[in-house]
């Protein structure tokens, strides 16, 4: 059977990411033209635009398109933005972010996922403007500044070294507290913080919470 992806972009995002309130014309039309299809195993294809999270392999797991669009909606992203992913993932949200942005700086502590992602943007003829490092942002650093950091991982709390790496305006999209009641949140340079929803998404490598001892 031959799936109609252009057909199944629409739908996701007539009947799963407008109704979640992403409202932003440049957003949803990122999502309805960046083919989901090509930052997936083979075997998940199928898959691709389903209300579901995708296994990457190596343990990590793609988001659900809802929250794509949410992050995307939130970070705001302009045409001269600079932008830091932390957690490459598939490549895919990197690829969208590249297409709304300048230029987009991406952190993956897995090497073979960052490699498998920089395959699949170049697959696609997407990211020519994106940058995939393979580093730990627990433990990199950079004097760079950036107008838009989308961490893609949860963290229960927010390293303050994040909200460093941003120049003044800037913001930071992060997903943080404990399983299965999480936050999202967009915090500014000035140090204001929004909420903007809940969810329930897997931490970043190294960012949960320690385990809590039971008398």
């Amino acid at each position: 059977m031959t799936i109609d992806y252009s057909h199944a972009r629409e739908l996701m995002v007539e009947q799963q990411i407008r109704p979640w309130d992403v409202l932003e014309i440049r957003v949803l039309d990122v999502l309805a033209r960046l083919p989901r299809e090509a930052f997936v195993a083979e075997s998940h294809r199928a898959l691709a635009y389903t209300d579901i999270e995708l296994p990457l392999g190596n343990g990590q797991k793609m988001m659900k398109p809802v929250i794509e669009g949410r992050t995307l909606q939130a970070l705001d992203l302009q045409p001269g933005d600079e932008v830091l992913e932390i957690g490459t993932g598939s490549g895919y949200l990197s690829a969208c972010m590249g297409e709304l942005a300048r230029e987009v700086l991406s952190l993956e502590i897995d090497a073979e996922l960052a490699t498998t992602a920089r395959a699949r943007l170049d697959a696609a003829g997407l990211g020519n403007n994106v940058r995939i490092e393979t580093a730990d942002a627990l433990t990199w650093d950079t004097e760079r500044r950036f107008d838009a950091i989308c961490v893609t991982g949860a963290v229960d709390v927010i390293p303050s070294r994040f909200a460093q790496w941003l120049r003044p305006g800037g913001r930071l999209f992060v997903i943080r507290g404990r399983s299965p009641v999480m936050e999202a949140v967009l915090v500014k340079a000035d140090g204001t913080t929004e909420s903007l929803f809940e969810t329930d998404i897997d931490y970043l490598r190294g960012a949960a919470p320690a385990p809590q001892f039971q008398l």
